[in-house]
C-alpha cells in the first residue's frame, strides 16, 4: 500500500509539473505609443491636425480682433448716441461674445473629430503589424510596456524592432 502511495504521488507530480511547462504561455511586450509616434503616418497626421488648428486659432483670433474694435469703437460713441442705441449695441457685442464662442468650442469637436479619424488608421495598422509578429514568433500574449498602463517589469522579449521592420520602418 505504501509503494502504491508513493507511485501515486509520483505520478501526480509528473502529470503537474507537465501540465504546467505546457500551460506557460509565452509573453512579450511592446510600447505601443511609442511605436506609434515614431511611424510617419502619425507624423503626417499630427501635421495636419497642427495646420487644421491653426487655422482656427487665426479665424477665433480674427473674430475677436474684429469684437475687441467695436467695442473700442462704440465705447468711444457712446455719449453721442442715445441709451436706446447704447443698449443695442451692448446686445450686438453679447451676441458677437456668444458667436465666438460657439465657433471655438466648434472648432475644438471637429478638431477632436479629425484626430481620432486621422489616428484610428495609424493605430489599427500598429495593432496588426503587433499581431502579426507576436503570431509569427509564437508569442501567446503581448503587453502593452508604455508608461503607466500597468507593466512594471519587461524582461520579455521586446517586438519593438520587429514590429518596426515589419512597417517597413
Amino acid at each position: 500500500m505504501k509503494q502504491f502511495r508513493t507511485l501515486f504521488i509520483a505520478l501526480a507530480l509528473t502529470i503537474g509539473a507537465t501540465a504546467f511547462t505546457n500551460a506557460q504561455s509565452k509573453v512579450a511586450h511592446i510600447a505601443t505609443q511609442e511605436l506609434v509616434e515614431t511611424m510617419p503616418a502619425y507624423k503626417d497626421a499630427m501635421s495636419q491636425l497642427e495646420k487644421l488648428e491653426k487655422t482656427y486659432d487665426a479665424e477665433i483670433k480674427d473674430m475677436l480682433t474684429e469684437a475687441q474694435n467695436t467695442m473700442q469703437r462704440y465705447q468711444s460713441e457712446a455719449e453721442t448716441v442715445t441709451e436706446e442705441e447704447n443698449a443695442k449695441r451692448a446686445s450686438e457685442l453679447q451676441a458677437t461674445e456668444r458667436r465666438i464662442q460657439e465657433h471655438s468650442q466648434r472648432a475644438r469637436q471637429e478638431l477632436q473629430k479629425k484626430e481620432n479619424d486621422l489616428i484610428r488608421p495609424v493605430i489599427e495598422k500598429a495593432r496588426e503589424a503587433i499581431q502579426k509578429v507576436a503570431r509569427e514568433q509564437g508569442f501567446d500574449y503581448v503587453l502593452d510596456s508604455t508608461t503607466g498602463t500597468g507593466v512594471i517589469l519587461a524582461d520579455g522579449k521586446d517586438l519593438m524592432t520587429d514590429v518596426k521592420a515589419e512597417l517597413g520602418m
